[in-house]
């Protein structure tokens, strides 16, 4: 059975997006690097949302949410935000779902009902992974277009992501049968 895109789709795309943007920017407050980044205590969102919805769901999610953060905090870093942190940000959160649930051949819920031990640890090597992998992209565009120095980008915006990611297995366990009737509205795509 082929998935499509629908307008529900591109629905929850938003509501997912704006949601996770409010989030960072309104029950983030702690600054890291003043006007650039700032602790990210929901940075596990766009992921466990890429797992439970999709990988497409999750790109966007973290893609929009990133925008929205951007904006409504005051960080927005014209080119920057919009193309390499947007970018990096929703590929972070689809890649491990994409990657672990084999692009939707095997459901959530099936991998934790096998394993729970298996899936926390399956789940966290590939977020953490490209957690890490956004982290070394979105630091070369920041450094670039603030002035700030590569090493010291990598080390605060690894701070400010890598830490909350590292509970995106637990949020998914938490949310995933919770989930089950609100994953059957929305279409994974």
């Amino acid at each position: 059975m082929k998935k499509k895109l629908s307008f529900v789709n591109i629905v929850f795309f938003v509501v997912f997006g704006v949601l996770t943007g409010v989030l960072w920017a309104y029950l983030c407050p702690i600054p890291l690097i003043p006007g650039a980044v700032h602790f990210r205590t929901f940075a596990f969102i766009p992921v466990a949302i890429g797992y439970l919805f999709g990988p497409v769901t999750g790109f966007f999610s973290g893609y929009i949410g990133t925008v929205v953060w951007a904006l409504l905090s005051g960080n927005f870093i014209p080119l920057h935000s919009p193309l390499t942190d947007g970018i990096t940000v929703g590929l972070s959160a689809a890649l491990p779902a994409l990657i672990h649930l084999q692009a939707g051949k095997k459901d959530v819920l099936g991998l934790i009902e096998k394993g729970k031990g298996k899936f926390i640890g399956v789940s966290l090597f590939w977020s953490i992974l490209f957690g890490v992998l956004m982290i070394l992209t979105t630091s070369i565009s920041l450094s670039y277009f603030t002035g700030l120095g590569y090493v010291y980008c990598i080390l605060w915006i690894g701070i400010a992501d890598v830490v909350p990611i590292t509970l995106t297995p637990f949020v998914i366990l938490l949310l995933a049968k919770r989930m089950k009737n609100i994953r059957n509205i929305v279409p994974y795509i």
